[in-house]
């Protein structure tokens, strides 16, 4: 892990101090980059391809991305956040940078998105584990969630700069220019936050640092996972294949949509910041995947673009909760020295549901239309969120007050990793 002289020491120690206004900076420029790039779907059906194909270049990405992330974990915990990070923001201008001239859907256009989504999982999930590091145990939902919150910032800039940018400019080959070029300038200024905060970071490394695939199995995060599928589910229908419906339907921009969506998500988030240890995760958990499903559910009756403010709310209230919740469940199985491979592997699931259901959702469009669509992901979360309901441990006994045993016992097992005898830890443990 990294260590930096300002991480807190205790709970009464600010948390929320320069380098996490500075995180969140960072975080806003990404996300408004990644939100400009929502009409993707666009550039693609421009260059006359199809709804499936634009599927078959975002799961591919994915794919990629999802490789990645094995080795990203490993690299984070040998060599540290501030080089993975840097390379990740690097990769990110490289994709969004070579997007910005691609006309073609040969292999350049599989390439650049694979280099587009390996730069932003790299650089979301530094960023979660640098965060992480900073704030004591049983503050990292909140502070995940806190973080959280500069996304939906970002998504209301990136959304309504897209809109605008088609108005503004002339259809063709100029407003794609600027969508993905403006992108790649804010990852250029994303690298230089990035090298800023972390200009004092001094790695300590593993004695050991296994592969992500034995701590996957060794650290398993439980059902959790299948929740962090349903997220990438969601963000594929909203992220990639809501901007055609509204095309299609010639409700305007996505632009309300997300704007509704990011100011819901960013007011429950502040408000519920604390629920993790009032209501519980799980709760969270189901209440989440029932927001984005009733959600996706009135999508399709969508005849104005005014409309698309209620299905809007509904979704960010989803989102709000879930991200939170499922990051700090998933990692929480991992000791705090793994915790960069833990975070990327918990990640990693979100671009799995993406890389299964894109081609999927695609597929269902071409054949049928975008209402079958909305409404197999709204039953595909239904679904997941009642066997959630049914199968998880409601008690809150895990995530309230217990933050010195949660302490205690990521010091036993990272002394137990440095190849101390089990009974000598114990017995360290319990006297300090």
């Amino acid at each position: 892990m990294s260590i930096t002289p300002i991480i807190p020491g205790d709970e009464e120690e600010p948390i929320y101090n320069r380098l996490f206004w500075l995180c969140y900076l960072a975080n806003v420029m990404l996300v408004t980059a990644n939100a400009i790039t929502f009409r993707f779907a666009d550039l693609v059906t421009y260059l006359g391809g199809t709804e499936e194909l634009v599927g078959d270049i975002v799961s591919c990405g994915l794919f990629v991305a999802l490789i990645a992330r094995f080795f990203l974990g490993q690299g984070i915990d040998r060599y540290g956040v501030r080089l993975l990070w840097a390379l990740s923001a690097v990769i990110f201008v490289v994709g969004a940078g070579g997007m910005t001239l691609c006309r073609s859907l040969g292999w350049e256009i599989f390439a650049l998105r694979m280099c587009f989504a390996t730069g932003i999982a790299g650089m979301f999930t530094c960023s979660v584990v640098h965060i992480q590091q900073k704030v004591p145990h049983h503050r990292r939902t909140e502070v995940i969630g806190s973080l959280g919150s500069s996304g939906f910032v970002g998504m209301i800039l990136g959304t309504q700069t897209s809109d605008w940018m088609l108005h503004s400019f002339a259809p063709g080959n100029a407003q794609f220019y600027a969508l993905f070029g403006i992108p790649a300038f804010l990852g250029l200024c994303y690298f230089a936050i990035v090298m800023y905060v972390t200009r004092n970071d001094i790695h300590l490394r593993p004695r050991v640092t296994p592969a992500a695939h034995q701590l996957l199995f060794r650290y398993w995060p439980g059902q959790v996972v299948v929740v962090a599928i349903m997220m990438g589910l969601s963000f594929t229908v909203i992220s990639v294949f809501l901007t055609r419906f509204v095309s299609q339907k010639d409700l305007g921009g996505i632009g309300t949509f997300f704007a509704g969506y990011a100011v819901s998500a960013f007011i429950i988030r502040i408000v519920t910041r604390r629920w993790g240890e009032t209501v519980g995760r799980n709760k969270m958990i189901t209440l989440g995947l029932m927001g984005h499903a009733i959600g996706h559910t009135i999508l399709p009756s969508i005849t104005q673009e005014w409309q698309l403010i209620g299905p809007s709310i509904l979704c960010g209230f989803g989102h709000a909760l879930l991200f939170p919740a499922v990051v700090s469940l998933g990692t929480e199985s991992f000791p705090s020295h793994y915790r960069g491979t833990g975070t990327t592997i918990v990640l990693g699931f979100f671009d799995g549901g993406a890389i299964i259901f894109a081609p999927i959702l695609g597929s269902i469009i071409d054949r049928w239309g975008f209402t079958p669509m909305f409404y197999t992901s709204a039953f595909v979360m239904t679904l997941t969120a009642t066997v959630y309901t049914l199968t998880a441990n409601h008690s809150l006994s895990k995530d309230i007050a217990v933050p010195q045993q949660q302490e205690l016992s990521v010091s036993l097992e990272e002394t137990l990793e440095k190849g101390v005898p089990q009974e000598v830890a114990t017995q360290c443990t319990q006297r300090g």
